[in-house]
């Protein structure tokens, strides 16, 4: 038998199954779930699992089209694909090109830039591996990244790639298309078990870890054509068994009861998934059985089933799922565009008004752009012009990326200081140094002999890069561990475990150093609190109240004792080594996001000084009495280049000094250090220590 792989002139060469009405009812019921909770996630906890029965759906349809044309002949890979794009590029492309248009006018130039990617490659149906490389479906920066939800696309799209060339290899090869598909299906499912547990973000997006669920849909889709009759004395017996068990007379032979039986378990099953399942559970795994197995019994019972004739058939969820994949496509960059200008979680009034516009959208959508351009004459002109403007809005979508996000745009320009490149800055790695050994950061001035060291976490190397270019006196070398402060004989955990060692090997490294004659402690100064307040700290979940603070002896003491004990030591060491030791109060926690405030006018972006202060109370009580214990020690005060009289800004009149809630931009880091310079140039002790006067 020959395999017809080029297309004729009409448009029904290939056969297709028979419409059923409960299948677009299982649609409805798939993306409503998918909605609800991105919509409302706190309420339908587990409606991700939606795309999981949309897998499915998809598995069953596209087998029951790829097995019944290879037997009749008239299987052709040309009308097939064709097929495909006349259904998914209309709606895709419109919703890429909305997205590109309205994120011009309100996303920042690495924002912009990011969707640029993200359409790149959803127009290239890889946004699976994109999102794979970047972070995890359920991650807290998640929410804005509008095309996010085109990773599950993306899976079957690369389904449709490979499952129709090995079926047509499988069957010209004279093999038995039912064990192949059995075979794939547990090497995939086999994959995700493994892969769940060591790299949940990798079993989630990959293809080979979520090709099951579309299998599952592939084996039903076989059996359904060829094995109607399997088994039938068992199948008849159970239906007797489950007639006697649940009705009060015997009803007619007629297998009803087993179907009804089939679908109402397969309902459960998905109920079951919907509820219990939730994003801190090891998924897909063993959880995902649920709504496949659910999903598969409910098709497999067919269209004589009660609750597929009387509720998956009805109107309404039938019409949800004639625009279910519109909705689907619409929704989500709503939400996510919602969520970026609100600069937080839109209100539940705004989610729903979202929700309203996502089915007005997606009705519009299906009824305008999807059935024309689906069905009727000139096919061939059709996939040709979807195909064409698909690589022409992915290659828009590329050269926004390659072009950092077009910052000749108007908002673009405005947010510049948010960009944060330190690579080609000039300074220089620190070389064979036994302090290097697991630390975050190690740089140095290219200008000399080091003679000076900033200390710290993220907080030193934010004004690192503004004190070392503007220091004519002294050569500075930055050395330090993102999220680890400054301190000695305690351990400070936060999203590193080990920050004692890696301080206790700096400040011993620093002690020894004769060249080094003053040392810069800068940290987040609040570590030890234990509330957020940052938005970055309060939105990524790693505020103070994550931290741990302990030692061997650490039963009776409070937080702000251990870490004043941990900072005490520190100062004990290097003052004891002969060094000027400066410490820098930190700079004031936002709890807004700066960039927020350009895309918002209307959006509070002041501090009352007095909130500050408070905030701050605990921090600067601290310092004052490790001032106290050591008289050398010197206090670096920052609050005025932040507060101007009653109200501390993320800016200093038209410049940016924060590039989010609690880090220095790069031109704040400027500002910072000349502040800092000219206060420590001030000081007759510290002048002493400049390379000239030695």
């Amino acid at each position: 038998m020959t395999i017809n792989i080029t297309p004729d002139h009409h448009s029904e060469r290939l056969t297709h199954p028979k419409y059923r009405a409960d299948i677009d009812g299982l649609r409805a019921i798939a993306v409503l779930s998918v909605v609800s909770f991105h919509a409302f996630p706190n309420g339908l906890k587990g409606g991700f699992i939606g795309v999981d029965i949309f897998f499915i759906i998809s598995g069953f349809l596209i087998s029951t089209i790829i097995f019944s044309n290879l037997e009749r002949g008239s299987f052709s890979f040309i009308e097939f694909y064709s097929r495909r794009i006349k259904r998914i590029f209309p709606a895709l492309l419109l919703v890429l090109i909305a997205c590109f248009v309205f994120g011009w006018f309100v996303l920042l130039a690495d924002e912009y830039k990011q969707l640029g990617k993200h359409i790149a490659g959803g127009a290239g149906f890889v946004s699976n591996f994109m999102f794979w490389k970047e972070s995890g479906y359920f991650d807290n920066a998640a929410d804005t990244k509008p095309l996010l939800h085109l990773w599950s696309l993306g899976i079957e799209e690369q389904f449709y790639i490979v499952w129709p060339l090995l079926l047509w290899f499988a069957w010209q090869q004279r093999l038995n298309l039912l064990t192949i598909t059995i075979t794939v299906l547990i090497f995939s499912f086999a994959l995700n078990i493994s892969k769940v547990y060591s790299d949940t973000v990798a079993a989630f997006y990959l293809p080979q870890t979520r090709f099951w669920e579309l299998l599952a849909g592939s084996v039903l889709a076989y059996l359904t054509m060829y094995k109607q009759n399997m088994f039938p004395s068992f199948k008849q017996k159970l239906d007797e068994w489950l007639s006697l068990i649940i009705c009060a007379q015997a009803p007619e032979k007629n297998g009803n009861t087993l179907r009804n039986v089939q679908s109402l378990l397969g309902a459960i099953l998905i109920a079951f998934g919907v509820v219990v399942i939730t994003k801190e559970r090891h998924f897909p795994g063993w959880w995902a059985v649920f709504p496949t197995v659910g999903a598969v019994l409910i098709i497999s019972a067919g269209t004589g089933a009660w609750l597929n004739r009387a509720v998956l058939s009805n109107r309404l969820l039938v019409w949800f799922g004639l625009i279910s994949f519109p909705l689907y496509l619409w929704h989500w960059p709503l939400l996510s565009f919602a969520r970026i200008i609100e600069s937080e979680k839109p209100s539940q009034g705004i989610r729903i008004a979202v929700v309203l516009i996502s089915i007005v959208l997606a009705w519009l959508t299906y009824k305008l752009i999807e059935k024309p351009i689906r069905f009727g004459n000139h096919s061939t002109t059709k996939t040709i012009t979807l195909f064409v403007l698909m690589v022409a809005v992915g290659s828009v979508g590329y050269s926004s990326y390659k072009g950092d996000g077009f910052i000749f745009r108007k908002i673009a320009k405005k947010s510049l200081d948010f960009t944060y490149e330190t690579e080609n800055l000039g300074y220089l790695k620190c070389q064979n140094e036994p302090l290097l050994s697991g630390i975050s950061f190690c740089l140095m001035s290219p200008n000399g002999k080091i003679n000076a060291a900033l200390i710290g976490d993220s907080h030193a190397r934010d004004k690192f890069y503004g004190i070392a270019k503007a220091d004519k006196d002294r050569n500075w070398m930055l050395i330090g561990n993102h999220s680890c402060p400054p301190v000695y004989g305690i351990n400070v955990e936060t999203i590193v475990k080990d920050c004692q060692p890696k301080f206790e090997n700096i400040i011993d490294w620093l002690s020894k150093s004769n060249d080094i004659k003053i040392v810069g402690l800068s940290f987040f100064g609040n570590v030890f609190l234990t509330t957020s307040y940052a938005a970055d700290h309060i939105k990524m979940k790693v505020g103070p109240d994550t931290v741990k603070l302990h030692t061997k002896n650490s039963n009776r003491l409070s937080r702000s004792e251990l870490f004043f004990n941990g900072l005490n030591e520190t100062v004990n060491i290097l003052e004891k080594s002969g060094k000027q030791v400066v410490l820098m109060i930190d700079v004031p926690e936002l709890p807004f996001f700066p960039r927020d405030c350009y895309r918002n006018p209307y959006k509070k972006c002041q501090l009352p000084r007095s909130e500050v202060e408070l905030r701050q109370a605990e921090q600067r009580a601290l310092i004052n009495k490790l001032k106290q214990q050591h008289p050398l020690l010197m206090i670096f005060d920052p609050i005025n280049l932040i507060c101007q009289k009653d109200f501390c800004s993320f800016q200093n009149e038209d410049r940016v000094i924060y590039r989010d809630s609690h880090h220095l931009s790069l031109r704040g880091s400027d500002l910072y250090a000349a502040y800092f310079l000219n206060w420590l140039n001030s000081v007759p002790t510290v002048k002493l220590v400049a390379p000239n006067s030695e």
